[in-house]
Order: structure tokens, then sequence, then C-alpha cells
């Protein structure tokens, strides 16, 4: 069995290549990809990203079409969910209570989700039915979104501002009124061009207390004037340069939990230690890596608590992944939220 699966690099370098999927071996399964989401992952390596072409496409919906010997979890025909990362089960730090920190993964091996087929470990799938392919393939995104905001530990009706507009930072700001804060405000720059307009736009439907349009001067104000003392918690979603901004409206004590990242030159801050101090802030940075709280982002989807509708706008066939990519890279495009469906649909 042959598949095509695209990678990417620096500028939209984008190449096609086919590739053989191997048989499953024992506890592997081949699945068919129904719909791969475009994540900020690959947007950087197509932006900035100069080494060799990485394999694009990590958010996947699929079916299983062939089970190897030893698999009982899964059959053929079932809708999955892939992890890209899943976490081993067996190391000190999975068996000692910390499989955050799983460092031997079961990963997808350079398989480019932006394809049609994949030959994964059977514990990287997870079984749904009830939601549209283009829709599930949000959960790897939610997930990331679901960690932050558990990590952040927002204090019940605590206040939160979410920095970043782009698909992640408005699930994050969901999900976070979700968790029980009592003031959620988003932050988005860029709205000079179509796609940032929409998404801060898209936002005012998220039952956010504050959209702030963070490229105007006084930006902050808008926050300051809701919690003079600043805010409890900051969540980043945006490149890591935006912790000065957090640090502007953060209170005493709060938390800026980031996991936004840039590969051009927007991940080097400049940060005043003595400010730290005194004021008491955490930075705490997040990592979505391995696979966690899957479960918990599908269930918010079947739900309805996060609307998938209101994030995916835009679902395109893979053969359009570079203009697709372009329009979000160039922001010539309204996109909230891009899906690719395979070639063979």
């Amino acid at each position: 069995m042959k598949t095509i699966g695209l990678y990417g690099r620096k500028y939209l370098e984008i190449e096609e290549r086919e590739m053989e999927v191997r048989s499953p071996g024992h506890e592997e399964v081949i699945v068919r990809v129904l719909a791969c989401g475009i994540c900020g992952t690959d947007l950087n390596f197509v932006r900035q990203w100069t080494g060799p072409a990485m394999a694009l496409g990590h958010e996947l919906a699929g079916e299983v079409v062939e089970v190897g010997p030893g698999v009982r979890t899964v059959s053929v025909g079932d809708q999955v969910i892939v992890e890209d990362c899943t976490l081993c089960g067996t190391c000190a730090a999975c068996k000692g209570g910390r499989p955050d920190l799983c460092r031997t993964m079961f990963g997808l091996e350079g398989q480019s989700g932006m394809g049609q087929y994949l030959c994964l470990r059977h514990n990287s799938l997870i079984k749904y039915e009830g939601l549209e392919a283009t829709h599930a393939c949000l959960t790897e995104p939610l997930a990331v979104c679901l960690n932050a905001v558990l990590a952040a530990r927002i204090p019940f009706q605590g206040s939160v501002a979410v920095l970043g507009s782009g698909p992640l930072g408005l699930m994050t700001a969901r999900v976070a009124k979700l968790q029980g804060a009592g003031f959620v405000a988003l932050t988005g720059v860029n709205t000079r061009t179509p796609l940032g307009r929409a998404r801060l736009a898209r936002a005012e439907r998220l039952g956010l207390d504050r959209v702030i349009d963070a490229g105007e001067s006084g930006w902050e104000n808008a926050i300051r004037d809701v919690c003079p003392g600043g805010v409890d918690r900051v969540i980043v979603s945006s490149p890591p340069e935006s912790i000065n901004d957090a640090l502007k409206i953060v209170g005493y004590g709060g938390t800026i939990t980031f996991f936004g990242l840039h590969f051009g030159g927007r991940n080097t801050i400049n940060v005043d230690i003595n400010d730290l101090i005194f004021r008491k802030v955490t930075l705490q940075p997040f990592f979505a890596e391995p696979a966690i709280n899957f479960h918990g982002a599908l269930d918010l989807l079947k739900k309805g608590l996060v609307p998938a509708a209101e994030i995916v706008s835009h679902v395109r066939g893979v053969k359009e992944a570079r203009r697709t990519l372009a329009g979000i890279v160039e922001g010539a495009e309204p996109v909230i939220k891009a899906v690719l469906l395979p070639q063979d649909h």
C-alpha cells in the first residue's frame, strides 16, 4: 500500500512524497485519514523552519482499515482519533505518576497526516462516533487547550486573559470559561487582515467577557478597568514575545502559562526577574506532549460545549494545502481553522 503525504519548510516550500505504508506488525494498525486539521506547528514549519522538510499534519481523525496481530482495542471500520504522541506507560515517569514527563513515547514516526494512510500503534487511537470527522479532528488541539487551562489552576470565579486569537486561543478561552473563571478576556492582533478580523469577530460568539484588539494603544486598560489589580491568570497561545504583554496585566501572585512557539526569532524575551520576585509572579511553560486528556476534549466536542462549527471555518482538499497555508500565513483569508480532506476524497 502506498500513501502520498506533505512535507514542508520555509517559505511555503511544500513537497509531496509517495511512500510505502508498511504492513501492520504486532499491535499495529493502518488508519485511513478522514480529516486533518492545520496546526500552528505546521504553520511554523512552512513559515520559519530552515531545516529539512518536516512532516505536516498531526490533528487527525481516521478510519481503521487493517489491524495487525495482537490488536484487541479497535477493529476494521472503527472511526478513531489519532494521538500524535502516546505515552509509553512503562517508563519511570509514567509509573511514577508523571506520564506528562514520558520521554519514550510512541509517535507518528515521520508520517504525514496530510496524506492518506498511516501505520500506528493501536494504543495511539481513540474510538469515536457521533461527530463529523472534520470536527472530530479538533480533539488534539482542544486537548492542548484543556491541559493548559488545567495546568494554570484557575481559581474558582478567577480572572483570566488569553493572549492570541488563533484556534488554540479561542478554544482555550472557551475552556477557561467552562472551568469556572468569572472573567475571561481574549486579545488578538493583525486586525488589519481578513484573518485577524475574522478571528476576533468569532471570539465574540464564544461567550467571553472581553474581546480586545491588542494592536491598539492602551489595550491593557480594557482589562485593568475590570481587574484593576491585574488578572489571576494569563495564558499565552501567541508567540513567546507576548509574555511581555502578559506581564503588563497579570496581578500580584498571578501565573502566566505559555505554550505558543516561534521558530523565527520571536522566541526570546528580556524579563525583569526582580519584578517577578517582588510581585510573586510565576512563569509556567507548557508543552502538550505526550497526549493527555484526549477523552475529555472529545467529550467537550460531542456535547457541543466547545462548538466545533464555530472553530472550523474552511474545509478543503489536501491538493489545496499550499493555497490554504499561504492564505493563513499571509492573513489574506478569513480562516478561523482549516481542515484538509485527503486526496482520495
